[in-house]
């Protein structure tokens, strides 16, 4: 490993992102990969696939099914690039791992033997499930009494990046992750390769935020930037995912994957730069509180901006916590008006339904009229007048903890059919059980935070 104080200054790192979120494109790590090994040297590859209910969801999958739990398309994200990147020494670095990261790395060991491959070094990272009974009190502690009165779903900690450093430095080849903050995943590397400590705020906070340039994906490409006519991105279709070019100082350029659609320019890099952080000056980190309010951004070339002026204070002595729970059950129903008078027949259809459903707390949208701009208890709708739309999705939806009582809903949109108001079809229901979300904040020392090598000699 170079550190920071050798003689010869470590070569810049390259870290590029082929995800970020599950469900993601799957094609989106090829180019990038290509791209890593033309430009040679120390890359890394990263995957963040995690959001607040993600583990939940994965968390689901584990009590069905111990051997499940993790990325649902780990295959379809990896399987194409990871021989490429096991020849060209780039290492990956994923949160993948999910509510379930040993069964995801027993699943890549296993990748890697049909690919005829030798059995890759990989690590581990637990710590940030706080699920379990012997954490209770802990939680407890933070949340008081709403602990008992929920069923618990999961519970997991952000922790940082010194764990997937320390397995980098031990040689892992491929880190495996839980819920671990998204721009750690870009520190980690970082602080293995140029050597960084735990408390070199500055520089952990330049790799904080090159880490929160990477974290979403194409959004810093032009993907969630797009707006045509207003901010037109080119070839938008074959968007690039990005790549940070980050050097000893943790400053970085953010570029994008060779021969891709879409663009990497200041305001690209602004909008995402901003995206998500409640204080520019002081972004909370379980790494370190990163300060971009004196933050320069320069454009060097197309499709490479640089970012400087970064600084960082000490990181918080709290981990954030977030705790998942049953939460009971969201019914929806949709049903199509079209033609003369169709908004008029949808909002008669909405009252109906609330006149034969009053325990409900129904969500009425009148999509293609009044619907992502109105608000749960209907104060909108109810005061615009009825316009002339003559072509209305009506949906209305409603929670209960009774999933009796949200199925109610379902039966009565799909009874509009023949009950009226005229010329309604293409009725659709669902059912599903929802999701509630707690958050906290823990002593950092409460997190037995770790990493285990994966046996390369086990069973996959």
């Amino acid at each position: 490993m170079t550190t920071s104080n050798s003689l010869i200054p470590a070569r810049p790192l390259l870290i590029g992102c082929a995800a970020g979120f599950s469900g993601d494109r799957v094609d989106a790590a090829g180019p990038v990969v290509d791209t890593l090994i033309a430009r040679g040297g120390p890359a890394f590859l990263i995957f963040e696939t995690l959001a607040e209910r993600t583990l939940a969801l994965a968390q689901l999958r584990r009590r069905a099914n111990s051997d499940a739990g993790y990325e649902p398309l780990l295959d379809d994200l990896l399987r194409p690039v990871l021989a490429r990147c096991l020849q060209h020494n780039i290492r990956i670095v994923s949160n993948f791992g999910a509510a379930n990261p040993l069964a995801a790395a027993r699943h890549i060991q296993r990748m890697a033997l049909e690919l005829g491959l030798d059995a890759p070094r990989i690590a581990v990272v637990g710590g940030d499930d706080l699920s379990g009974q012997a954490h209770r009190p802990l939680l407890r502690a933070q949340l008081g009494s709403a602990v008992d009165s929920i069923e618990m779903v999961s519970a997991n900690a952000y922790i940082g990046a010194e764990a997937i450093a320390a397995a980098l430095d031990a040689g892992a080849q491929i880190v495996v992750c839980g819920r671990v903050a998204d721009p750690s995943l870009a520190v980690g590397p970082a602080m293995s390769h140029f050597g960084w400590r735990a408390d070199d705020w500055d520089r952990l906070a330049r790799a904080t935020m090159a880490g929160h340039l990477l974290e979403c994906g194409a959004q810093v490409c032009g993907g969630y930037f797009a707006d045509p006519g207003y901010k037109d991105v080119p070839a938008l279709h074959a968007v690039g995912y990005p790549i940070a070019e980050i050097d000893a100082d943790g400053n970085c350029v953010i570029g994008k994957a060779d021969n891709t659609g879409g663009l990497v320019s200041l305001a690209t890099v602004k909008e995402q730069l901003l995206y998500e952080l409640h204080d520019p000056a002081a972004y909370l980190t379980p790494d370190v509180v990163a300060d971009i309010s004196n933050a320069h951004i320069e454009q060097l070339a197309p499709d490479r901006v640089a970012l400087t002026g970064v600084c960082g204070h000490p990181r918080p002595a709290s981990l954030k916590v977030n705790v998942c729970h049953e939460g009971g059950w969201l019914a929806e129903g949709e049903i199509s008006y079209a033609g003369p008078r169709a908004e008029a027949r949808a909002r008669l259809a909405a009252d109906v339904l609330r006149q034969r459903l009053p325990a409900l707390a129904l969500r009425v949208d009148l999509i293609g009229a009044l619907s992502v701009m109105a608000d749960d208890g209907g104060l909108l709708l109810a005061t615009t007048a009825a316009g002339d739309a003559r072509d209305v999705r009506l949906r209305a939806a409603a929670t209960h903890a009774d999933k009796a009582q949200a199925e109610r809903l379902l039966r009565e949109v799909t009874a509009l059919y023949c009950c009226g108001p005229a010329g309604g079809g293409g009725v659709r229901t669902t059912l599903t059980p929802r999701l509630n979300t707690l958050s906290c904040l823990v002593p950092r020392d409460a997190v037995p935070v770790r990493f285990d090598m994966l046996d390369k000699g086990a069973r996959p």
